[in-house]
């Protein structure tokens, strides 16, 4: 009996250390799912980075190459919109301001109109509308001289918007101006008119600057190719006012859309408030100018933008660039004073970090938006700004902010159908070989992580990249 005791003793002691042995693998080593795509696609274990650590608890659950410095792309915009949370507060609101610089009487205005902005990152046609239809029921109708704008809150250089990547006039390049419209985006709607055996261009919204030269034809062949076989060319002038469309496009096609950024600052202002100014019965005689508004002067109109809480959703669900960098040149602002710099972005970002406590050594932030080669920040310490985000006081705002999967964002169409949909609110990454993932997920088991994975690798952004971040949050998902 004795014998018996001590044997099934040893067999205890056995399986426990089995146990043990597997639990540390599971915290200390790839999950299998993961190690096989690493394998079949011969990409190096040390080019990935893996945090994940359950909600309440003081260790990760899985920390592969957590501490290396990466490339981290548009996850970054976890770290900015949540400091601007902490730091400006979820009302926090961005104004804009209408002057007259002259006399108004009888709805003439004999002068010339500023308009300054303060970096309002979310005045979208609709709310310009609205601006303006407020400037009309002030009595402001015809207008004797000029636009002028005042974007000199920010203070940023000239800069190439194609300088990143060689796409100047893709929405995602868009370059900060304290007076942003409508994200400075026109869509472009090609609509084939059967009939009249031509294609119609529509811009919306359409700048009366804009000039567009459409010699797109009709063709019987089948609908495809890339943008729908149209050839887009912009004319490389200061202002880039002119587009033309060539390229043979099928009719069978329904309509299709296509972004561009063309006009640049003021000049897309100028341009849309004029299209607006003049669609609602007004006439503006003059043309713009970009100037600050004179000192004696006082505002006509002041109009706020929605609070902080809901800008960062379009930021996040959406990876709006030009929005984060906005936030970014805010907080730098509204700690050191205008004009809005990126060096004191960047200060600031740094005194915030100080004062909550969170040490990242290795962080190197440059626009705060990601799209950037020189960003770099570890898997922990974004694993960390999760962590620090959900004990905060604007937690739900924050999570809220983020894509749902299979639901909406850039996620809307991942996860969809199967267990993880709705269970995880995850940002996305990606950049030229980089790709990128950071968020929170509900398990099986509904206890919570906070989940960070980070790839810099050739090709990452393509096939493997996805198939490997999505073999992780199913794994995670079973824990």
């Amino acid at each position: 009996m004795y014998w018996y005791r001590f044997l099934f003793a040893i067999l205890l002691m056995a399986l426990s250390g089995t146990l043990v042995a597997g639990d540390d693998k599971q915290t200390t080593g790839l999950p299998e799912s993961v190690a096989r795509i690493l394998a079949a696609h011969k990409i190096p274990e040390d080019s990935l980075s893996i945090f994940v650590q359950e909600i309440g608890q003081d260790t990760p659950l899985l920390s592969i190459n957590s501490d290396v410095p990466r490339n981290p792309a548009s996850t970054i915009k976890l770290l900015t919109t949540y400091m601007a949370l902490e730091d400006l507060g979820p009302d926090y609101r961005w104004k804009t301001e209408a002057y007259l610089g002259g006399s108004l009487n009888d709805g003439l205005l004999d002068g010339d109109l500023y308009l300054k902005g303060y970096g309002d990152p979310y005045m979208v046609v609709e709310r310009f509308w609205l601006f303006l239809r407020q400037m009309q029921q002030r009595g402001l109708l015809n207008i004797s001289g000029d636009l002028a704008i005042d974007n000199s809150y920010f203070d940023i250089p000239k800069t190439d918007p194609g300088s990143f990547d060689g796409q100047a006039f893709r929405t995602y390049n868009v370059i900060p101006d304290a007076f942003l419209v409508n994200f400075q985006a026109i869509n472009f709607i090609f609509r084939p008119d059967l009939m009249a055996n031509r294609v119609h261009v529509i811009a919306d919204p359409n700048p009366t600057n804009l000039k567009i030269d459409n010699r797109i034809q009709l063709t019987d062949k089948s609908c495809g190719g890339f943008q729908r076989g149209i050839t887009v060319h912009i004319a490389d002038a200061p202002e880039q006012d002119r587009v033309s469309f060539t390229g043979r496009f099928a009719r069978r096609c329904n309509d299709y859309y296509l972004s561009r950024s063309v006009l640049r600052g003021p000049s897309y202002a100028y341009g849309v408030f004029n299209s607006l100014w003049r669609q609602m019965g007004a006439s503006l005689q003059g043309g713009v100018r970009i100037e600050q508004v004179p000192e004696d002067l006082e505002p006509f109109l002041t109009v706020d933008s929605p609070p902080l809480s809901e800008v960062i959703r379009s930021v996040n669900k959406w990876s709006n660039n030009v929005m984060a960098r906005h936030i970014f040149l805010t907080m730098g602002a509204e700690r050191f004073g205008p004009p809005a710099t990126v060096d004191k972005g960047r200060e600031s970002a740094a005194m915030y970090l100080n004062e909550a406590g969170l040490d990242f050594p290795e962080l190197r932030l440059d626009n705060g938006a990601g799209l950037s080669r020189d960003t770099r920040i570890s898997a922990r310490s974004l694993g960390r700004v999760l962590l620090a985000a959900d004990a905060s006081l604007y937690r739900a705002e924050f999570v809220s902010s983020l894509p749902l999967s299979g639901l909406d964002g850039t996620l809307r169409r991942r996860f969809r159908n199967e267990g993880l949909t709705g269970r995880m609110h995850l940002k996305t990454g990606r950049l030229t070989d980089v790709f990128a993932m950071a968020g929170f997920l509900r398990g099986k088991s509904n206890n919570q992580y906070a989940v960070v994975t980070i790839q810099n690798y050739s090709d990452a952004h393509r096939g493997p990249g996805e198939e490997l971040q999505s073999a992780l949050l199913r794994w995670v998902y079973q824990q």
